[in-house]
């Protein structure tokens, strides 16, 4: 059965990095979706010549945003990180982490991701490795707390990816003897990376990782603290055979680097080559403490960056070499991390600003960079390169957001995207599409009545 059309007339559109005469910021565009996917794209479409029954989106429309870093139960502590360190505050995450159940869990991540759409973001890549209950005793479907992830997202209205981690080590001694798992990491393991594999495997993915229309399972190695050298090439196994995405947390911190070296005598980045873990269906999140090599190496084998720039000020880790990795052949997308807040915008403007304190100058990367970070760079290392842009065939994601609020009013009359990345919030979003459905209307969540509600009482539950 041939889906019914639907159209929506943007006043003015952002169509990606100019290619020719239709990409850029365009005004009047007609945008036609049949079921789930966009079929026509007409620029410059006055708004007396559209269809009966067209929605019309004042303001500036954009491609749906996509959150390529999150960890839904990490919302909890939000505003937590005050005056400690990233280890300190890994403390009070492990706690949370301890007290989650699949009931609390889910109510939690419904929420996070209901928080999400309203910021305009349209998929999530999220990098799950609570898998098992206290003490690390399985659940009779291991894994269950994966489908409430992905149950979850569907209720909130968005797509994911479960970006399933392999957890398998507390860290390594100098010479490379994995400490066991202790306390609540002992939820997180399965053993062995075969192991891993095995319980990945009563997902049912498809040759593409696919479970659902709106999930998609992919791979993910914690990090070089959490699984040794020997057990990477178990995870890249099972992603080449269903031809999925990789993610990595690298380089977070300078002691993680220290440990690195100790234990293998090379940099994170080094380990996970050797290791045959960078390429380019692969994404290094943080990336923050690098040497000259590892970004070489980064570059050099097309692998994607996520920088989470707000988390990584959060929890005081640093700022990274985005225009040097971005120079050297890596992608750029964007991630919300720990959920300091969620907002693609905030995180797309800090990766510029932590670079003017950096360099001491402005303008290291254009709006246009900024925004693909945001969209069609962060769908891509999601294993959704059919998305996050506004051209036929792409899935129909679309965000509005409104350029007549206090932040923006009066703002980039020539330029709105620049001024959206200068000043522009989540709290400017006033519409968002996804799959061709609506789920955000007017700014009011069309399946969550109440979204602030339902954070207060699913973060309350887990803090208890």
């Amino acid at each position: 059965m041939i889906a019914a059309p639907r159209w929506w007339h943007a006043e003015r559109a952002w169509l990606g990095a100019p290619r020719g005469s239709g990409g850029g910021l365009v005004r009047d565009v007609l945008i036609e979706a049949r079921g789930e996917r966009f079929a026509a794209v007409t620029p410059r479409t006055p708004a007396a010549r559209v269809p009966p029954g067209t929605v019309r989106l004042p303001g500036l429309t954009l491609p749906g945003l996509a959150n390529a870093h999150s960890h839904a139960f990490h919302r909890a502590l939000r505003g937590s990180a005050v005056g400690d360190t990233f280890w300190t505050w890994r403390d009070r995450m492990y706690a949370v982490a301890e007290r989650l159940a699949p009931d609390t869990y889910y109510a939690l991540a419904r929420a996070v991701y209901a928080e999400m759409t309203l910021a305009g973001i349209t998929c999530v890549g999220e990098f799950h490795y609570l898998h098992h209950g206290p003490g690390g005793i399985k659940y009779s479907d291991p894994n269950e707390l994966g489908r409430l992830l992905i149950a979850a997202a569907a209720a909130a209205g968005l797509r994911i990816t479960l970006l399933d981690t392999c957890y398998l080590a507390g860290g390594f001694d100098p010479g490379g003897a994995p400490r066991p798992l202790t306390g609540v990491q002992l939820r997180f393991g399965d053993g062995t990376a075969a192991a891993w594999a095995e319980r990945v495997a009563g997902f049912g993915c498809d040759a593409l990782g696919m479970v659902s229309p709106h999930a998609r399972v992919a791979a993910a190695i914690h990090s070089v603290r959490a699984v040794p050298p020997d057990q990477v090439p178990e995870v890249m196994t099972w992603s080449h055979a269903h031809g999925t995405p990789v993610h990595a947390h690298l380089s977070e911190q300078p002691l993680e680097n220290a440990e690195c070296r100790a234990a293998f005598g090379a940099t994170p980045a080094e380990v996970m080559y050797d290791a045959g873990a960078l390429g380019p269906r692969s994404t290094m999140v943080h990336a923050t403490h690098l040497t000259a090599r590892d970004i070489e190496l980064l570059g050099g084998s097309r692998t994607a960056v996520c920088m989470c720039p707000v988390t990584e000020a959060d929890l005081a880790d640093g700022v990274g070499p985005a225009p040097a990795l971005a120079a050297a052949g890596c992608a750029l997308t964007l991630g919300s991390d720990g959920h300091s807040v969620i907002d693609v915008f905030e995180e797309a403007r800090w990766m510029e600003l932590s670079q003017r304190l950096v360099t001491h100058r402005r303008g290291n990367f254009t709006a246009a960079e900024l925004a693909a970070a945001a969209t069609v760079s962060g769908h891509a290392c999601l294993g959704w390169p059919d998305a996050g842009e506004i051209v036929p065939g792409a899935y129909a994601d679309l965000a509005t957001v409104s350029l007549d609020g206090p932040r923006l009013s009066g703002a980039g009359a020539g330029d709105p995207l620049a001024a959206l990345l200068a000043a522009g919030t989540a709290a400017d979003v006033r519409d968002v599409v996804v799959s061709g459905a609506d789920v955000v209307r007017d700014g009011r969540h069309l399946l969550i009545n109440d979204v602030p509600g339902e954070l207060a009482a699913a973060v309350a539950a887990v803090l208890c």
